[in-house]
């Protein structure tokens, strides 16, 4: 096990971090920058230091920064937590050429996963099934369009290097297609500095299901279970729920097998994720796998019992999973809502400003993820997830229930959140019988 460790990010999850590290007796070593220098987290740490200037380039994002604070304060190991630089190759390499170990799966794998075409080649090998599409990136609007007649619309084109919704357009014949085609590729280039794109069949009624594993430096590796995630906005994730009320035991079944086997074709350590869209017939097909901890990764430690933050730390360190496939356990219904610093009814535009007023909800099986406190300032410079509200419940309706009372006792004052969106989502009637895709926002919600 690795006796010091620095947490190289922020918020909601660097408090996380640190408290999975206090519990296990390593040495925590927290890094900021000069707008989070009253982050309430950083009192916990056994070190703080400042690695610039409030911009994400300049702090979060600067490697020679946080190598440098992980030199100086003489850790073994560095943990990403999610955004910033967590699926960052030449970050986990550099980490690697330092001698500082990085908690997460190796730069070859990271490198591989990144890039949505190899991720697709090798979940072939694996033989897990595809969406569609066309078998590599297509360099011209003509032999995109060629793809598209042959699998037939619609169709999504899709940055090779692409994450967050960024470098995606939806095409409903020839005529719209011309367009997204080149927008695709022109929004890559400015995000990614990669215009590569391909093309697949666009499931127009689906849900997305991601799967999560765990796997050690000695080749076990398990999956725990599937997260419902199809309530999202623009592609970023408002709800994730687990289980999915749209995967039987037998699906379950054989969508973690694929991803342990996708896995292991690619010789993964450490936690990811492993991310699928379900068709209505119950036919589920791959899109991508993240290689870090998640978000959501709350709502399948509520339902198995395990702290998966220990489990990245513990492997990282050389041990052992300590759990086969058949003693995992899945237990009852967990519902996770991001709370955001944004306005859902005007168009979901960021807040920032001052917390005036802050009661967090609690009583049995509810936990609030967050590090705001009464008087805490949202920066304007980063993500606006300021808090996670996770109820867990012997079933989804008594979860469903849980949520409801949990986000009619949040009290966030100064800012407006997207719990009053969440509010309505738990009344909604096709949210309560489990009738959900990834449209339903823009379905019952778009104004």
């Amino acid at each position: 096990m690795h006796s010091r460790v620095l947490i190289a990010n922020r918020g909601e999850i660097a408090l996380r971090i640190l408290r999975a590290c206090k519990s296990l007796g390593i040495e925590t070593v927290c890094v900021y920058s000069e707008i989070d220098r009253d982050a309430i987290y950083l009192r916990f740490a056994d070190e703080t230091i400042c690695i610039g200037p409030a911009p994400s380039a300049q702090s979060y994002l600067d490697i020679p920064s946080i190598i440098s604070a992980a030199e100086i304060a003489d850790v073994e190991a560095i943990h990403p937590g999610y955004g910033f630089l967590a699926e960052n190759a030449h970050f986990a390499q550099v980490c690697r050429d330092c001698k500082i170990d990085f908690i997460g799966p190796s730069p070859e794998v990271i490198a591989a996963m990144g890039d949505k075409i190899t991720a697709k080649e090798m979940a072939k090998k694996a033989g897990v099934p595809l969406i569609p599409g066309s078998t590599g990136l297509v360099d011209t609007e003509e032999e995109a369009l060629e793809v598209a007649r042959e699998i037939g619309f619609p169709v999504i084109i899709k940055a090779t290097a692409g994450g967050g919704g960024r470098g995606m357009r939806v095409a409903h014949n020839e005529l719209s297609f011309v367009n997204a085609y080149a927008a695709a590729r022109s929004e890559a280039e400015i995000a990614f500095k990669n215009s590569g794109v391909y093309v697949e069949r666009y499931l127009e009624t689906s849900r997305h299901v991601e799967v999560q594993i765990m796997a050690d430096k000695h080749g076990n590796v398990v999956h725990l279970g599937e997260r419902d995630c199809s309530i999202q906005r623009r592609h970023q994730k408002l709800i994730e729920e687990a289980p999915s009320t749209a995967v039987s035991p037998e699906m379950r079944k054989a969508m973690g097998e694929s991803a342990v086997a996708l896995a292991r074709e690619v010789g993964y350590e450490n936690a990811g994720t492993v991310e699928f869209l379900v068709d209505e017939k119950g036919n589920y097909y791959f899109i991508e796998m993240n290689t870090r901890i998640q978000v959501e990764h709350t709502v399948t430690e509520e339902i198995t019992g395990l702290d998966l933050v220990c489990l990245q730390l513990e492997v990282a360190g050389g041990k052992p999973l300590p759990f086969t496939q058949d003693e995992v356990q899945l237990s009852g219904h967990a519902i996770e809502v991001r709370i955001n610093a944004e306005d859902p009814d005007d168009g979901f535009k960021p807040r920032a400003g001052t917390i005036e007023r802050l009661f967090a909800p609690g009583g049995r099986r509810v936990r609030w993820d967050s590090h705001i406190y009464a008087g805490y300032k949202i920066p304007p410079t980063y993500d606006s997830m300021i808090g996670k509200l996770i109820v867990w419940g012997e079933d989804r309706e008594q979860a469903i229930e849980g949520m409801k009372r949990a986000l009619d006792e949040l009290i966030v004052e100064g800012v407006p959140t997207s719990a009053s969106l969440h509010r309505r989502i738990m009344n909604n009637v096709h949210f309560r019988r489990g009738n959900i895709t990834t449209s339903f926002i823009e379905d019952y919600f778009s104004g």
